[in-house]
């Protein structure tokens, strides 16, 4: 699992992150875009998360689980993990919430494991598996 630590050893501090060098604005194809309507057309991410999350999406369309996206809740945001001293991994732009109002941090998912699926298989892990729930939570498995 890729902790603060991780991403603090690649990437410098959250306080002094050089978005420039590894951030994007990454221009969220068309083909996704007309599939999953709830996604933005563009995306401020990690530049690592631009490969990752297509084939995610691309997931998604294929396995005709585009209804299943009812909602996109961000991705890139500096800030601590909810009620701990942690970065969030929001804070380097490796991880997206998807699906927040059904899915909220330490209540049971409500997210099918087929949708899952889409994001395990592009190399994410799932919140929703982790002692502290997480539903709504993507992020990288490895940097």
């Amino acid at each position: 699992m890729v902790q603060s630590k991780d991403c603090i050893a690649k990437w410098g501090s959250p306080s002094n992150f050089n978005e420039g060098k590894f951030m994007t604005l990454w221009d969220i194809p068309n083909n996704i875009n007309s599939a999953i309507p709830e996604l933005p057309n563009r995306l401020y991410c990690n530049k690592v998360m631009v490969a990752p999350l297509e084939r995610a999406f691309n997931n998604i369309i294929s396995r005709n689980l585009t209804e299943e996206v009812e909602a996109w809740d961000g991705c890139f945001n500096i800030r601590k993990k909810r009620r701990l001293n942690s970065w969030s991994l929001h804070s380097w732009g490796i991880a997206v919430d998807i699906n927040a109002a059904r899915n909220r941090l330490g209540k049971e998912p409500e997210m099918s494991a087929e949708l899952v699926q889409c994001f395990t298989d592009a190399g994410f892990e799932w919140g929703g598996n982790w002692t502290r729930k997480d539903g709504m939570h993507f992020q990288l498995k490895k940097i």
